[in-house]
């Protein structure tokens, strides 16, 4: 008989490794907390640094998914786990021979920021409800008119002592690089700014693109986080800064705020933890075994992670990792069989 896998998570992660262990010669089935696979990559419009749509990564992966026959349970969460197998929340046991945990991160709330205005004035946006009016094909103010003038703010909930997110989401400023060339190429005589506290362009392409978003689109760069935004009489909104690099504060009024929202872990992060012994970071992400020789791997054997349940990841490392999270499950069944 085939030795069964069974993957917590139907996102880009959770499917790539079950398509690799599959050809393996393993039997993997997916539990998925939606009704749909793919995860956040779902909602997203264009990735980063290729202005790939994200479609075309992601359904690839879906229709492997249907052809191969991989089995998927959709609609049905995971509540506790462990190195035999998984429990649903609707009381049903899967038995395994090992699991994978690859349920992701979760959005932060940017109505925690209240200075900001998240869900109480009209055109404060994040990221994501960004990229999903790009998909719907209009990005327009809520009086339905074009904007002419677009602030993207960075590290909303990353690297915020105020609300306990002290980590880096590590993706947020390239995306608020690539929003904000998109931004231009719709409205070219709009004003986009970025207010950001570090630029990090860690990956392939992504100082490049810096570069061109600025030498190119003449987009704008501003140095220090916007403390406080309110609303106007005529509909826009005003914007307080400090322009760290010049020591100068600065006052705006701007048609559209882009939230640039981080990963944070999963609330039940905890609970599946305990379920199955295993250990949380600081940060609240499932801990790793070793960051060098077992980044893939739990402390306890037969449990291993992929995605961006250990840490924030862009869709190229997380599609990366599952490889590796699938070589590493073959080789814990290998030596478990001898």
């Amino acid at each position: 008989m085939k030795p069964k896998v069974v993957i917590a998570g139907g996102g880009a992660a959770g499917m790539a490794v079950a398509l690799r262990l599959e050809r393996l010669g393993v039997e993997p089935v997916i539990v998925e907390r939606e009704e749909r696979l793919g995860g956040k990559v779902r909602g997203w419009h264009k990735l980063f640094p290729t202005f790939t749509p994200a479609a075309e990564v992601l359904d690839p992966l879906v229709a492997q998914i249907g052809r191969r026959g991989i089995e998927c349970r959709t609609g049905a969460a995971v509540e506790a786990l462990s190195e035999h197998g998984v429990k649903l929340a609707s009381g049903q046991t899967i038995e395994a021979d090992a699991v994978v945990v690859a349920t992701g991160f979760t959005l932060f709330d940017a109505r925690r920021k209240e200075e900001y205005g998240y869900g109480i004035y009209d055109n404060v946006v994040t990221s994501a409800d960004l990229e999903r009016m790009m998909n719907e094909g209009a990005v327009r103010l809520a009086d339905g008119s074009t904007p002419r003038r677009i602030a993207l703010l960075h590290c909303v909930g990353s690297r915020d002592e105020k609300v306990c997110q002290r980590h880096c989401s590590k993706v947020c400023c390239i995306t608020g690089v690539k929003q904000a060339i998109e931004l231009k190429k719709m409205f070219p005589e709009a004003d986009v700014f970025n207010f950001y506290m570090d630029i990090r362009m860690f990956g392939a392409g992504y100082e490049e693109l810096y570069r061109e978003a600025q030498q190119s689109y003449n987009i704008h760069f501003v140095r220090g986080r916007i403390s406080e935004a309110s609303p106007m009489i005529n509909g826009r909104i005003q914007i307080k800064a400090e322009d760290t690099l010049t020591g100068r504060p600065l006052r705006m009024s701007i048609d559209m705020l882009v939230l640039l929202a981080g990963m944070r872990a999963n609330d039940d992060n905890a609970a599946l933890a305990a379920s199955a012994g295993l250990a949380l970071a600081p940060n609240g992400f499932m801990q790793s075994a070793d960051p060098f020789l077992g980044a893939v791997r739990s402390p306890r054997r037969g449990i291993f992670y992929a995605g961006a349940v250990t840490a924030p990841k862009s869709l190229a490392d997380t599609l990366a990792e599952a490889s590796l999270t699938a070589d590493a499950v073959m080789d814990y069944l290998n030596s478990v069989q001898r």
